[in-house]
């Protein structure tokens, strides 16, 4: 249990305590907070608190933040489209849906349980929540992911992330028709200060660049290629919404009237890289999945 205070100021005065509470921990959630408080882990003044208690100047927050528990990560047999694998490595196509790693929420059904029942050599450097994973796409996204089975692997795949050699393209479509046909989007990202469970382009943020390629224009609608210098959380979905052009069927930075893809049209179609042990230059293409293609099939159709 690790324990934490804070002193009010005037400018955080009249805000809820779990609001406040969500803004100082930045890597918790308002929800983490809110169960923090109901669990009698927060206190104001010495006293216990309800969430909605409005902050005053001066008031003493005190509060207590539980270690996470352990997960148990157990191999499951679960199909997975392994399109390379050597000693050394995986290169998966990640089904739409399917969660990477376990977290509270999703302790089966991931990726890693899959991998583990696969392959008995993945690398440690992660710990045991994440073994072998080197780069993670969200669940509703489909595509390419490459897989360290040992540290050597890992550390090398991680040098060449950050280097930024590591070539990933997407394919998405959005909403709106970009009147260009390529483009740039250079713009920090962080957490939203409005929502803790969204990022946004924020001025502390951290740098992000994404670059975009039109494929394909509809009336009210844009196929688009793109391609990231840098890899972070929800990078394209909060940089196309950031220019005007949000994600068809995306529920967090997408419009409420969307088409319906049971979340973003979004493929890492494309992932190249230089092998860690021969040095030689891999590139892995995934063809569009089913859902992606009915989306396009129904939009064709449309005009």
């Amino acid at each position: 249990m690790s324990l934490f205070q804070h002193e009010v100021i005037a400018s955080e005065a009249s805000t809820r305590l779990d609001k406040l509470l969500s803004e100082i921990n930045q890597d918790s959630s308002r929800s983490q907070v809110q169960s923090w408080i109901s669990k009698g882990l927060v206190k104001v003044n010495g006293q216990e608190s309800k969430a909605n208690y409005k902050c005053q100047e001066g008031d003493m927050l005190d509060w207590s933040i539980p270690e996470p528990e352990a997960l148990t990560i157990l191999p499951e047999n679960i199909q997975l489209d392994i399109v390379y694998e050597d000693q050394d490595l995986l290169v998966v196509n990640k089904e739409k849906g399917m969660v990477v790693h376990p977290s509270a929420g999703h302790q089966t059904g991931t990726m890693v349980n899959a991998l583990l029942y696969h392959c008995q050599d993945l690398s440690g450097i992660n710990g045991v929540e994440r073994p072998g994973i080197v780069h993670r796409i969200d669940k509703d996204t489909s595509g390419l992911l490459v897989v360290a089975k040992n540290d050597l692997a890992h550390r090398n795949l991680s040098e060449q992330m950050s280097e930024k050699t590591i070539e990933r393209k997407y394919e998405a479509l959005v909403h709106g028709e970009i009147p260009h046909e390529t483009g740039m989007v250079d713009a920090p990202i962080g957490r939203d200060p409005k929502d803790r469970q969204k990022m946004a382009v924020v001025d502390n943020g951290k740098p992000a660049i994404t670059h975009f390629q039109v494929l394909k224009s509809y009336p009210d609608y844009t196929r688009i290629e793109c391609q990231l210098e840098t890899g972070r959380t929800h990078q394209i979905r909060v940089h196309m919404k950031y220019i005007g052009y949000p994600l068809v069927g995306d529920p967090k930075y997408g419009p409420r009237k969307t088409l319906d893809a049971n979340g973003q049209v979004l493929h890492a179609k494309s992932l190249a890289f230089t092998h860690p042990r021969t040095g030689e230059w891999l590139k892995f293409e995934a063809p569009l999945p089913t859902y992606f293609a009915d989306v396009i099939d129904y939009i064709e159709k449309m005009y």
